[in-house]
C-alpha cells in the first residue's frame, strides 16, 4: 500500500524492514535527548538493536493483519524520521491513529508535513479509510502547524491524555475526514 516516495532531494519514506533495526536504534540514540520531552519514558533495552528488531517484527505482522503501517524517513542509510500509523479499525469506524517524529538534524525542513500528506493521501486512495486521528502536546506548535497543513483539524483537548516524559499530560486532538 505504501510505495517508497522521495519527500525530498535526499529523504525518502518507505516501510520499515527488518534490516533497518540497527538504523533504527541509531537514530533512537541520536535523538534520545530531542525526543525526550515528546515521548514515553523509554527504558534502556529500548534503544538496542534487539529491541527495534523486536518491535520491527511486531509491527510488520500488523501491517499483514492490515493493522498498521510502520514507516520511516531515510536519507541515504541514515534513518532520520518515524512514522506510524496504527490501530487501523475496520467495519463502521473505518479510522487509524498517526504518530511521527523527525531527527532533531532534519527539523524545520518540511519532512514532517510532506511525510503526514502522503500518508493522508494513501490512507484515502489506497487504504479506503474514513478519518484518521492525531494528538500533540499542547505546547507542540510545530507537530500542530504540521497537521493543519495536512488537513487536519483540531476537534477537542484530552486532559492527562497520555504519560509524556513520565508525566500525565494534556493533547490536543486533530482528525482529518478523509471522504465526504
Amino acid at each position: 500500500m505504501f510505495e517508497t516516495c522521495q519527500l525530498s532531494e535526499e529523504v525518502n519514506m518507505r516501510i520499515l524492514r527488518p534490516a533497518d533495526a540497527a538504523a533504527l536504534a541509531a537514530a533512537y540514540v541520536r535523538n534520545r535527548e530531542y525526543l525526550s520531552s515528546w515521548e514515553p519514558v523509554r527504558p534502556r533495552e529500548y534503544y538496542t538493536e534487539v529491541w527495534q528488531a523486536a518491535d520491527i517484527a511486531r509491527r510488520l505482522a500488523a501491517t499483514e493483519a492490515g493493522e498498521g503501517y510502520p514507516l520511516a524517513l531515510f536519507a541515504g542509510d541514515t534513518l532520520v524520521g518515524r512514522f506510524n500509523v496504527a490501530g487501523i479499525v475496520r467495519g463502521p469506524f473505518q479510522s487509524a491513529g498517526l504518530g511521527y517524529w523527525v531527527d532533531s538534524e532534519y527539523a524545520g525542513r518540511g519532512l514532517a508535513t510532506a511525510g503526514v500528506q502522503v500518508i493522508v493521501e494513501t490512507a484515502r486512495a489506497k487504504l479506503g479509510l474514513h478519518r484518521m486521528e492525531a494528538s500533540t502536546l499542547l505546547h507542540n506548535v510545530g507537530s500542530q502547524r504540521v497537521l493543519l497543513k495536512a488537513g487536519f483539524r483540531q476537534i477537542g483537548m484530552a486532559p492527562r491524555y497520555l504519560q509524556i516524559a513520565g508525566t500525565w499530560q494534556d493533547h490536543n486532538l486533530y482528525q482529518v475526514l478523509l471522504h465526504d
